[in-house]
């Protein structure tokens, strides 16, 4: 059997995907026509058992892609960090490191004191920030860097590992 690149069976799966509302869309389009009274209907474009048969084909390429992109997903591991794990769990932990990233840098935004707003009773309040800022900034700066050096090893390994699936159907 032919063998894909990983990183070209993600993009055939958006393919898939897309394809399948497509064809969902011709059938509607063409399971219904307008005659007159007593006029023999005529089937424009394909028939809906011929969309029918090629969106199941193309269903089942779908659920089979699915399986070996989940499989390789499981079997295959990236080495980040010193720690090796699955790709699986290196894509749910890259957006991981962009929302922490995400939330030092709010933090890093703060200022270290500032006057907080008086109700009126006469006394100045200040709004500490319990933590340094500047710390959060750089935290934020070198989470990012992670992220994407942890992405670059994702896409890089989609690109090293093959599954077996044969795409000459749709490329």
């Amino acid at each position: 059997m032919k063998t894909i690149p990983l990183a070209e069976g993600i993009k055939l799966k958006s393919i898939l995907t897309k394809k399948i509302q497509e064809l969902v869309y011709e059938m509607r389009n063409n399971a219904y026509v307008i005659v007159e009274k007593g006029e023999t209907p005529k089937q424009s474009g394909r028939s809906i058992r011929e969309i029918e048969a090629e969106l199941a084909q193309v269903r089942k390429d779908s659920r089979t892609l699915d399986k070996l992109i989940y499989r390789a997903n499981i079997d295959n591991t990236i080495e980040f960090q010193g720690q090796v794990m699955p790709i699986v769990e290196a894509i749910e932990l890259a957006p991981q490191l962009r929302a922490e990233a995400s939330l030092c840098k709010d933090f890093g935004r703060a200022e270290k004191e500032k006057v907080y707003t008086a109700t009126g009773e006469g006394a100045i309040l200040y709004e500490v920030a319990m933590y340094d800022p500047a710390e959060y900034r750089e935290r934020a700066n070198k989470l990012e860097k992670e992220a994407h050096r942890l992405s670059n090893l994702i896409n890089a390994k989609n690109y090293e590992v093959h599954i077996e699936f044969d795409d000459s159907n749709y490329f």
